[in-house]
């Protein structure tokens, strides 16, 4: 390991218990920062209630204001995703409401972006809406370095991830695609736990000079882009416990890995495309037969160069 990464293991990697609530509460007020909760949602209608129950009922009172607002973004759910939603007292919008002269293209890292222009915070945290057992702390830790570490521009989560009942053995496409590429061409950010979870927080000035891939390779190359922009200084992580979630099968995992390949590709050649599609095999009547899926291609520009986002500031 890097003597830099030994040397940020032991500055820039906590626990939540290392800020208490009462101290970030007094932190906010300090600073007069904003927060905004911000979770993707596609179809989670079983788990996105009681995530917005519970960061409104824990960090949303007089007593304990450390989240202004919670947008819950629907990018196309065909079931209860934004009736429950809105009903546990988040607010909904949309995709496709948001910048419409853009139309959407799927993907969760199209919703990342477009939702910073219908959240007002300075510091924008997302959290994944498909988590079981769901506790505050995945805010208020992700949240609380930032609102007291001045140098601290993004912050992921860290956690264990169970695979059913077996303790370790979840972030499959973690272990064997995006850490081997860290390691081995920005080994500085070899350090991170869980450089693809879903849980992370970070400065709006940040965000809004960053690309957003649009599907899944959105937390690589966000990482690789905010080491290239501000620093290994700037980035952090907090250890939150333990992460339970809704597991894909070995194929959509495969499509995932693919498409995080894609954006580690562009990053280290900015245009060469070894092939932008995928090519699985499902077993049919007639034997193996191959199902191919085209990788994400597209990236979304930095949103400071996105017109209505800087009437938005201006106004």
């Amino acid at each position: 390991m890097l003597e830099d990464v030994e040397r940020w293991l032991s500055t820039r990697s906590w626990s939540v218990e290392d800020r208490p609530l009462k101290k970030l509460i007094a932190a906010k007020r300090a600073n007069g920062s904003t927060v905004s909760v911000v979770l993707p949602a596609l179809n989670e209608e079983e788990t996105v209630g009681e995530i917005v129950a519970i960061i409104r009922r824990e960090l949303m009172t007089r007593k304990v204001p450390l989240v202004d607002e919670i947008v819950v973004i629907d990018s196309g759910s065909t079931d209860r995703t934004s009736e429950v939603a809105a009903e546990a007292g988040a607010r909904v919008v949309h995709r496709d409401e948001i910048l419409p002269r853009l139309p959407a293209v799927p993907g969760k890292g199209e919703v990342l972006w477009r939702s910073l222009l219908v959240t007002r915070g300075d510091i924008v945290a997302f959290v994944d809406a498909d988590l079981k057992e769901f506790s505050a702390d995945f805010v208020s830790g992700i949240v609380g370095p930032l609102l007291t570490e001045p140098g601290v521009d993004l912050v992921k989560a860290m956690y264990d991830r169970p695979l059913g009942s077996t303790a370790g053995q979840g972030g499959r496409v973690t272990e064997l695609m995006a850490r081997p590429l860290l390691n081995m061409h920005w080994p500085q950010l070899a350090g991170f736990v869980q450089p693809l979870g879903g849980e992370y927080a970070a400065r709006r000035s940040l965000l809004e000079q960053l690309p957003f891939p649009v599907g899944y390779g959105v937390e690589l190359g966000m990482l690789v882009d905010s080491l290239h922009l501000v620093g290994l200084d700037a980035l952090a992580q907090v250890d939150v416990g333990v992460r339970k979630h809704r597991h894909q099968d070995g194929q959509a995992l495969g499509r995932m890995s693919a498409a995080i390949y894609r954006t580690a590709q562009l990053r280290l050649a900015r245009g060469h495309m070894i092939r932008p599609s995928l090519t699985q095999f499902e077993r049919g009547e007639n034997g193996f037969e191959p199902r191919t899926y085209s990788v994400d291609m597209e990236e979304r520009p930095p949103m400071a160069e996105i017109e209505e986002y800087v009437e938005r500031k201006a106004a």
